[in-house]
């Protein structure tokens, strides 16, 4: 049965860009050894009446990374409200892009020894905002909180999206070594996995061969290892 399936495989990649401050507000965007807490403002928390002023290098560290993937820079671009009710986003939604992202329609090459050279199709690299970060804790006598530090929230956060053009875990692998050879290489990010500058949502699926419809998909979120993405997925494939 196997050989009668192909995998299909797309990567949404998020990497933390390199600002002195955030996204739309004047806060220092290095948060790493700060106190919990103390990097914020009326903008990031989205108070009432606020009004958020994009940061302009962040625009420019965008259009780098797009040049570098061969991407078609757009003449105009916006941002949009992505509304939703997780813990991490105090104001209840995040500024992202949708219909007008800065890059579209790169490629990006990638060669394994199972099927040589390929070209793998960016579909756009768009910007946006990073989300607060949840600490989970556990009391000796078993009572569980989380702690909310909002240091991170509104740092610049840049997303590069694949087309479903790879076709098994280790071509996902050599696209995502890959591309964070570029990142880093061009300068736009410090792309360290360790810190959560660089991470991977993985989309997953198949289909008969030669078929062209994609199958229903399983997502892996938030992973930080090119190992643990690799793993991901040959769980999911077998």
């Amino acid at each position: 049965m196997a050989d009668k399936y192909e995998t299909v495989i797309g990567l949404e990649v998020h990497s933390q860009l390199l600002t002195l401050s955030k996204m739309f507000c004047p806060c220092g965007s290095d948060y790493q050894d700060s106190e919990p807490n103390t990097r914020v403002c009326p903008v990031c928390m989205g108070m009432p009446g606020v009004l958020p002023v994009v940061n302009k290098k962040a625009v420019d560290l965008v259009i780098k990374t797009g040049l570098a993937l061969e991407c078609a820079i757009s003449p105009e671009t916006k941002f949009d409200r992505k509304n939703y009710p997780y813990p991490d986003l105090m104001k209840g939604y995040q500024i992202s892009q949708f219909d007008i992202p800065i890059a579209l329609n790169g490629r990006l090459s990638i060669k394994t020894p199972e099927t040589g050279e390929k070209h793998i199709r960016i579909n756009r690299v768009h910007l946006e905002e990073d989300v607060a970060k949840l600490v989970h804790r556990k009391e000796p006598y078993g009572e569980a909180y989380s702690l909310l530090d909002i240091n991170r929230a509104g740092v610049p956060l840049m997303e590069i999206v694949s087309e479903p053009d790879m076709n098994s875990p280790e071509e996902a692998n050599e696209y995502l070594t890959t591309l964070h050879s570029i990142i880093r290489f061009v300068g736009t990010s410090t792309a360290n996995m360790e810190e959560g500058s660089f991470r991977c949502d993985a989309n997953i699926s198949v289909r008969p061969l030669g078929s062209k419809d994609l199958g229903s998909k399983v997502e892996i979120k938030n992973v930080n290892s090119f190992r643990s993405v690799f793993r991901a997925l040959k769980y999911e494939e077998t």
